[in-house]
């Protein structure tokens, strides 16, 4: 029987290997990049992938996405490990040395730690293929804030061709570093924009008897959204519908021509997906009739709700009750946030885990997309050992757990 993959040794060299983790996420979160635009990141990546070893490095998979694989001597199942990259247009207000360098792009995330620590879990397992029976492949996707996504992109590009199981770990800030956060079922929800544009007729504020008001169309449009949830939805399915955007006018004495609405919508259930595209269409086509506007809808179907299927959590329960202890485990609360790892979890059995991250201090507790949004760095050792303990199950004996 083949040498069993020496996890102690491995989580020993991930130990000695820590402050350079955190150098790069602290470089990382320096030097961010918006979705799409992940260029200099997509590089640094790749760079040190190639000092750690690996050759056979694919660049440019789904945009600016990055796959490379370690394979084991002796035949097994390939698992994939994904972390995402991309950052977001908020100004970075923390006061502390690796305070964002790009203006008005910061990690707000984490995805600077996701992606630091699964570098430094492809370095550390760089030199135990010989412990693997089977192979594991690393991808680092690009966009993951932004639908459609990179995840989608990736996948059609390749980056899941032969995998049997892949895994994505998430920073999570509301909860203490240290726990570890699973749960079976949907998630997070499937996520939804539209943009509404509503083609009035301009005028005198004096006169408002001579123009079609698009502000009072649009008021009229949000108003009766917000009864699609309460009065056409099921109460015990779970939707929302958020107006984020209304655009019109810049004179105080005057209608304008147009007015903009933009929002999304979260929702688990297929079939409330639909419902409620059919109503906003039905609701702004019979609001504008009635005060005869003209409008335009573009409504944007991104990513489906992440599912977590119940025999891979507990798969992932009973590995990490064992790396961690059962009192390091809590449930993952089900909320409307979106992911676009769900689309990995459409296509291979797998699973998706958040990794807290927050400590006593103030610094780290605020939520993600926040401004001084921060984490307490020993979370990226966690993430490590976590996927380590996932490979050692899955990979580091004969046959699949």
């Amino acid at each position: 029987m083949a040498n069993r993959l020496k996890q102690s040794s491995i989580d020993q060299q991930l130990e000695a290997n820590f402050e350079e983790v955190v150098e790069w996420r602290r470089y990382l979160h320096q030097h961010p990049e918006v979705s799409y635009h992940e260029t200099e990141t997509a590089k640094f990546i790749a760079e040190k992938l190639r000092s750690f070893g690996y050759e056979e490095i694919h660049t440019g998979v789904g945009g600016h996405g990055i796959v490379t694989k370690l394979t084991g001597t002796e035949d097994g199942p390939t698992v994939a490990l994904r972390a995402d990259f991309d950052a977001l247009p908020i100004t970075d207000e923390k006061e502390v040395a690796y305070r964002s360098q790009n203006p008005g792009v910061m990690h707000a995330c984490g995805h600077d730690g996701h992606t630091s620590a699964l570098l430094g879990t492809a370095k550390a397992l760089r030199g135990h293929q010989d412990k693997l029976k089977g192979t594991v492949v690393f991808i680092f996707q690009p966009a993951e804030e932004i639908p459609p996504g990179g995840a989608q992109a990736m996948i059609k590009d390749g980056a899941l061709d032969g995998v049997d199981y892949i895994y994505g770990a998430h920073l999570d800030s509301s909860v203490p570093v240290g726990q570890i956060s699973l749960g079976e079922g949907f998630k997070m929800a499937a996520v939804d924009k539209f943009s509404i544009t509503i083609k009035g007729k301009g005028g005198h504020g004096a006169a408002p008897h001579k123009a079609i008001d698009p502000i009072v169309v649009g008021s009229d449009v949000v108003s009766a959204l917000q009864k699609i949830v309460s009065r056409r939805i099921n109460p015990l399915d779970s939707a929302v519908i958020t107006l984020g955007v209304f655009q019109s006018g810049n004179t105080f004495n005057v209608i304008p021509d147009t007015a903009t609405l933009e929002g999304t919508v979260r929702s688990f259930d297929p079939d409330v997906r639909q419902t409620i595209k059919k109503q906003i269409h039905n609701i702004v086509d019979r609001v504008t009739a009635g005060f005869e506007a003209g409008h335009q809808i573009d409504y944007l179907h991104g990513y489906p709700a992440l599912y977590n299927q119940p025999e891979e959590t507990e798969k992932l329960h009973d590995i990490f009750s064992r790396s961690f202890g059962e009192e390091n485990l809590v449930e993952l609360p089900t909320g409307m946030g979106a992911e676009d790892f769900s689309y990995y979890l459409k296509e291979k059995p797998g699973n998706f885990f958040k990794v807290g991250s927050q400590n006593d201090d103030e610094a780290t507790q605020f939520a993600h997309h926040h401004p001084r949004f921060d984490i307490d760095e020993r979370a990226l050792l966690q993430i490590e050992k976590a996927f380590v303990s996932i490979l050692d199950s899955i990979l580091g004996k004969q046959g699949e757990v």
